[in-house]
């Protein structure tokens, strides 16, 4: 059943006063109208409610891909914990779009018995790109869209498009797909068209990227206004970036459309490393600089950081938790992310 909200709630989810909210009623007819009338007042849906508010202040979804080449960096718990965090504890609405063809973000967020089935049934992004391949029309968004996940009790509004191992095959055979009878078919506009209905339905969309530039990332990146790296701070982990920034902003420009690097958070972070000390301090230093003798700057990186830990480690498995510091953690990980999250707002305002 979809969440229920009177004045007063919209009033404290919008930061404003209750006169307001009956104002916005009483002089907007399109506001929308309430699904009952109760003796302390009209209740509405919370989800319609949202709706209209965005439409009536032009507020834009923001769209941010997460991208490393390297494996292994916590790139997908980082963006997981990431939605979940802008939905329990920020009141966002969250739409996660899992391109790794590992299934890790779907499997955190569905289970692993869950993504079975759908995967079975062809409800995946999968079916999106085998049809641009294929010539078909097979997919269904309304029912591959998987709606209020996780397992996280106080985390309500992330929903999920999940993704497929098939995607490992159909990247090599994206090169192939019709052209179309006027040549507008794209390789990289695909995952656009697709989901063009409801991407205005969030007020943030994360893509968890595969650890490659291909054709499936560059999908994401198109759609994307800006991207962070979640790397470990070692040589291994952080060697790819400068070609991420680089391929980007050459991807950018072939597109005509501005793709910002929001900025690098470093993950698995442990004190004791002296070769983790040295460099995030080096990243820090560079931020801001040119990268390589190019005109490109190096990217900024996020105050916020999060240390090596079984608890978050853990977090990645697929077990019910009552709220986020329940499963995050209560030695300092809850507030990394929480940290984390609202610097990410900050920096992704102009995004």
């Amino acid at each position: 059943m979809a969440d229920l909200v009177g004045i007063a709630e919209i009033a404290k989810m919008f930061d404003v006063s209750s006169a307001a909210v009956t104002n916005w009623r009483s002089r907007s007819e399109d506001f929308p109208k309430p699904v009952a009338i109760l003796k302390s007042g009209p209740v509405f849906q919370a989800e319609q409610v949202k709706k209209w508010y965005r439409r009536r202040n032009k507020m834009a979804t923001t769209v941010i891909s997460s991208i490393n080449l390297k494996g292994g960096v916590a790139k997908t718990t980082t963006t997981v914990g990431l939605a979940q965090a802008l939905s329990g504890a920020f009141n966002k609405h969250v739409l996660v779009i899992d391109l790794d063809p590992q299934t890790n973000a779907t499997t955190m967020l569905i289970g692993e018995e869950k993504w079975f089935a759908i995967n079975q049934e062809g409800y995946t992004l999968a079916t999106l790109f085998e049809d641009a391949i294929e010539d078909s029309s097979n997919f269904n968004l309304s029912k591959t869209l998987q709606k209020s996940v996780g397992n996280v009790s106080e985390v309500k509004s992330v929903d999920l498009l999940p993704s497929s191992l098939k995607l490992i095959d159909l990247q090599d055979r994206l090169i192939t797909m019709p052209a179309g009878k006027y040549q507008t078919r794209n390789p990289v506009n695909i995952l656009r068209r697709g989901i063009k209905d409801i991407v205005d339905d969030y007020d943030y969309v994360l893509i968890d990227c595969p650890p490659n530039l291909g054709y499936i990332t560059l999908n994401g990146l198109r759609i994307s206004d800006g991207y962070i790296i979640p790397t470990i701070p070692d040589v291994m982990s952080t060697y790819g970036i400068p070609q991420i920034v680089t391929r980007v902003a050459e991807f950018s420009e072939e597109i005509e459309d501005e793709i910002i690097p929001i900025g690098i958070v470093a993950t698995k972070v442990r004190g004791q490393a002296a070769i983790h000390t040295r460099t995030m301090n080096k990243m820090r230093n560079d931020a801001g600089k040119p990268m390589g003798g190019s005109k490109l700057l190096c990217p900024l990186v996020f105050d916020a950081y999060f240390s090596e830990s079984a608890q978050i480690a853990e977090a990645a498995e697929y077990q019910q938790y009552s709220t986020l510091r329940q499963k995050w953690g209560y030695q300092g990980q809850y507030n990394s992310l929480i940290e984390f999250t609202e610097e990410f707002m900050r920096l992704t305002e102009g995004a």
